[in-house]
Order: C-alpha cells, then sequence, then structure tokens
C-alpha cells in the first residue's frame, strides 16, 4: 500500500508539473481581445477585420485588449445565393465538394482570397496578421477539428512523411454534427501527428498567436486535444489553444489544464437574460479549476452590434438591457472568464466603450484570485475573489429577479469584522465604511462590483 501511494504521488507530481509547465508560458491572465462570428458569421473579409484591430488599437489596446480572432470559414468561397452569415443549412459544401475550400496541396486550409485578398499567391493570413501585429496586437484563427474532407478525397500527401494520405489519416466515422466539411484524425495512425504539426507549422509561419480549435470539446476529443497541443510544441511559436464548443465535461479538466489554455463552458452564448441565468450555473461547475495558463470559457461578450451578416438573429445592438450588459460584464469579470467581444467594435457607442474601458472592473478579471460563489438565493447572487497580495477581496452582487430590490453581503461571510472600506468598481468611487453588511439597491437583472478592505 506505501508502494502504491508513493506512486500515486508521483504521478500526481508529474501532472501538475506538466499543468505548472503549461502555466508559465501562455495565458498567465484569462485572454482578452475580439471575435468576428457574433457580427460577422462565416462571412468577415479582411477589409472588416482591419477595422477592427484599428479600432481596438486606437481605444481599448491601452486597457489590457490584444487578441484579433478572424472566427469561422476563411477557406469557404460563400458562393451567389448562399447564406453568408449562417452557413448551417443545407448545401454548405455538396458531394462533390462544390464550393471547393480553398487548400494547399498539402491538405491544409488557406484563406479565400476573395474574402482575403493578401492572401492571393499563397501569401496565407501573413500579411494580414503582420498588419495587426504593427498595432502592437496579437492574431488568431478559427479552424475545424481534424482534416478536410476534400483532402481525404483528393489523397493529399501529408507533408513530413513518406507515402502517408489523407484518406490513410482521416477516421471518416467522426463528423461534426453541423458541419460537413471535415472528418476526425484518427491519431493511432502514423501521419497524422505529422498533419498536424504541418498545420502549426504552417499557422506559426503566418505569425498566428491564437487558434480556436472547433468541434473539439463536444463530444471531447482526448486524443486529437493532445495532439494540437503537441503540434503547437512542435511549432516553435506559442500559440493559445482554445476548444470549443461547450459543455464541455467537467471530469476532463486534468486533461484540459495540461493541453489547453481555454475552453468552452457551455454551447454558443447569445443575448438572452436567460442564457446569463444558465452561466452563473455552468461556472458553479468550474468553481476553482480557473488558474494560470488555463481558463474555463463563458463564451463571446454579446455585446456591441451583432448579426450584421447572420449568424443568429437580424443585424442589431445587443438585446440585453443596459443593467443585463452590466451583469454579463461584471460575472464575466468576477469569474475571470476569457473576455472576447463579439460585436463590431467601429459601431460601439459610448455606452459599449464604457463597459471595456473600466480599468478597475477589468483587473477584477486580470487579477483577482481564486473566483468562488459567495451565495445564492431565488432572486440575488454574489461570487468573490481575492486581491492580490492584500486582505481584500472582490464581490460581484446581482439581481436576478424580476424587480428592483436590496441586495446585501454579509461581511462575516467573508471571514471579516469590525469596518470595512466599500468602493464601487464601476462607479469608481469609494462608498464609505460599513460595520457587519453592505446593502445596495440594485436593478432589475443589475448587477454592482465591490472591492472590500477590512481595516483589520
Amino acid at each position: 500500500m506505501k508502494l502504491k501511494s508513493i506512486l500515486i504521488a508521483i504521478v500526481f507530481l508529474g501532472l501538475v508539473s506538466k499543468v505548472n509547465a503549461q502555466s508559465q508560458t501562455l495565458a498567465l491572465s484569462p485572454p482578452m481581445g475580439w471575435n468576428s462570428y457574433n457580427c460577422f458569421g462565416s462571412a468577415v473579409h479582411e477589409d472588416e477585420v482591419k477595422a477592427n484591430a484599428l479600432y481596438m488599437a486606437k481605444n481599448l489596446k491601452q486597457h489590457g485588449w490584444q487578441y484579433v480572432v478572424v472566427d469561422f470559414l476563411w477557406s469557404y468561397d460563400n458562393p451567389p445565393g448562399s447564406n453568408i452569415g449562417n452557413p448551417f443549412q443545407k448545401n454548405l459544401q455538396d458531394g462533390s465538394f462544390v464550393p471547393w475550400l480553398t487548400m494547399d496541396k498539402w491538405g491544409r486550409l488557406t484563406p479565400q482570397p476573395t474574402k482575403f485578398p493578401s492572401a492571393f499567391g499563397g501569401k496565407g493570413f501573413k500579411p494580414l496578421a503582420d498588419y495587426v501585429h504593427s498595432l502592437g496586437l496579437k492574431f488568431g484563427i478559427h479552424v475545424m477539428r481534424g482534416i478536410p474532407r476534400q483532402a481525404v478525397w483528393a489523397k493529399s500527401p501529408v507533408l513530413g512523411t513518406k507515402g502517408i494520405t489523407a484518406d490513410m489519416i482521416a477516421d471518416t466515422t467522426s463528423k461534426c454534427p453541423w458541419m460537413n466539411h471535415m472528418y476526425g484524425l484518427n491519431m493511432e495512425r502514423p501521419g497524422a501527428q505529422e498533419y498536424l504539426n504541418s498545420l502549426l507549422k504552417l499557422y506559426a509561419e503566418w505569425g498566428v498567436d491564437f487558434i480556436k480549435v472547433d468541434d473539439l470539446s463536444r463530444p471531447y476529443s482526448a486524443a486529437e486535444v493532445e495532439g494540437y497541443h503537441k503540434a503547437i510544441q512542435s511549432s516553435g511559436r506559442p500559440i493559445v489553444l482554445s476548444t470549443s464548443p461547450g459543455a464541455t465535461p467537467v471530469e476532463k479538466a486534468v486533461h484540459l489544464k495540461i493541453n489547453a489554455n481555454m475552453w468552452r463552458v457551455a454551447d454558443d452564448f447569445w443575448d438572452n437574460w436567460k442564457e446569463i441565468l444558465q452561466m452563473f450555473d455552468y461556472a458553479k461547475q468550474w468553481e476553482g479549476i480557473g488558474g494560470p495558463g488555463h481558463w474555463p470559457d463563458c463564451d463571446m461578450i454579446q455585446i456591441g452590434k451583432l448579426s450584421k451578416r447572420g449568424p443568429v438573429g437580424v443585424e442589431r445592438y445587443s438585446r440585453f438591457t443596459v443593467d443585463e450588459e452590466y451583469t454579463h460584464m461584471t460575472f464575466w469579470s468576477i469569474f475571470r472568464s476569457p473576455l472576447m467581444l463579439g460585436g463590431n467594435l467601429p459601431e460601439n457607442r459610448e455606452q459599449e466603450l464604457k463597459l471595456f474601458t473600466n480599468d478597475e472592473v477589468l483587473a477584477v478579471n486580470q487579477h483577482g484570485i481564486n473566483p468562488r460563489q459567495l451565495f445564492k438565493t431565488a432572486t440575488s447572487l454574489a461570487w468573490y475573489s481575492q486581491v492580490p497580495n492584500s486582505k481584500a477581496v472582490y464581490v460581484a452582487l446581482f439581481n436576478i429577479g424580476d424587480q428592483q430590490q436590496d441586495v446585501q453581503v454579509d461581511f462575516a461571510l467573508l471571514g471579516f469584522n469590525g469596518k470595512v472600506a466599500v468602493r464601487d468598481l464601476w462607479k469608481s468611487q469609494n462608498a464609505g465604511e460599513f460595520a457587519g453588511k453592505y446593502q445596495i439597491q440594485v436593478n432589475k437583472h443589475g448587477a454592482v462590483l465591490l472591492k472590500l478592505s477590512p481595516e483589520n
């Protein structure tokens, strides 16, 4: 029994060592940036990516925002008559592989030049990445798990192998239920890892800093998650790995910490109050798991101009009320979710800019320690985290009821006695000193974010 315990301890320490090695290289705090999906669906064009990058550089970079991510189907031609905003329809690509995805001879998808003109001549995303980098920002892309079905049909050779072709490494029984472009990879077959290595080598040559790999977390594809992680390590470039969509199985937490930097806790999140209520519950399942290098992800921020060309609903500013937007930003901040803006940034109004540039609020997301749920009732909810190098704590209070009400935090729940200084972070002002509790009136579906500093 003693020997067995020692062996278990060695294995555990080995896992922790691997986790720490991953944690100390990338995403030490939750990544912050912009993603094209919520406002452009499959159809974002290069000029729109540049416009969002330029807006970020001018207005958001100084507050910590840095990633510019091109979401899915950048190799898709969007032929006349196709629904370019929401391609989850029939005839996305027919049995004859029409439209043909833009692909190199090694079976690796490349940007469609009609959407990304700078990619013409085989340049890939390098010119666009260079532009983003010139602004002091980082560049990311979305990819689908596996290998293109058209590469399997064409028996494309696998770079870095001798005589291995795409049809020899594909798992043709592994298919995405909502996208008919790809097959999964059989990672046990020779050449499968080499294919992923060739992909990440290409992305590294382009200057990619972030990849969001879709159809990877539900169902959880452990071998392919490991494959992407190994490919990133072999690429010679630090690249953040985000897995999608959710809900990712909580029991895979240790594996995720070793192999990924962020992972979705739920399916696609949109601007509906019921989905915020559901997100509170999803996040509670991941309580205590996030940390430097590995972050449970609540999905993109649904604030600003959405669905300009799909994918969900008509073009609009967020359907959230102003109070619901504050709840949205407050919870993503206190939980320490990655913050990826989903709206078209150049169309931001003053109210959006105010939500995205409060440095005291963003500090809660970037630096809070060990976020936890403090309490939950039928109409109210509270989460808290620790302020680094301090006895102070951050506390987020939420009114999840359907009418205005007082919400309070009892200091004893936090181990405080005596007077406590309260600062309202959204208002950027001190509320005063209080004993025993702090109580504040909160609008329907609203939130407040506080810093509590005990005198003793």
